[in-house]
């Protein structure tokens, strides 16, 4: 049985992550510190659903401190971060396709030579 529930734990967990001085580094270990006893008598799996909450919670309502990359990883925003841009439309993503198969490689070693190709010729 839970000693807290995961939104308990997650409120607790979002409170001491938003007191913490700006370029802390290892949050989930520094968090998980500062809950003492509660985190030891916690289950990891508990613990790790919390902090899942609340690296979207602390996003979302700090948006100025912090920041969801795609691997939902918490970074600080202090503008080192670049979110990579991963959408790609489906007509796009089936030329893109279609091309590679016509040059017999892999859309990984397509992309790498039209990059290559960019740079060489854009300078």
């Amino acid at each position: 049985m839970a000693l807290l529930s995961k939104d308990r734990l997650s409120k607790m967990m979002l409170e001491i992550l938003s007191e913490f001085p700006t370029g802390t580094k290892h949050l989930k270990e520094n968090v998980t510190l500062r809950l003492g006893m509660i985190a030891h008598m916690s289950t990891s799996r508990d613990i790790n659903a919390a902090w899942n909450e609340t690296k979207k919670k602390a996003a979302n309502l700090y948006p100025e401190k912090f920041i969801l990359d795609g691997r939902s990883v918490l970074h600080w925003n202090d503008g080192n971060v670049k979110i990579l841009d991963k959408k790609i439309s489906n007509a796009n993503y089936k030329k893109l396709n279609d091309l590679a198969e016509n040059e017999n490689c892999s859309v990984d070693a397509l992309v790498s030579r039209l990059i290559a190709y960019y740079k060489k010729h854009h300078k």
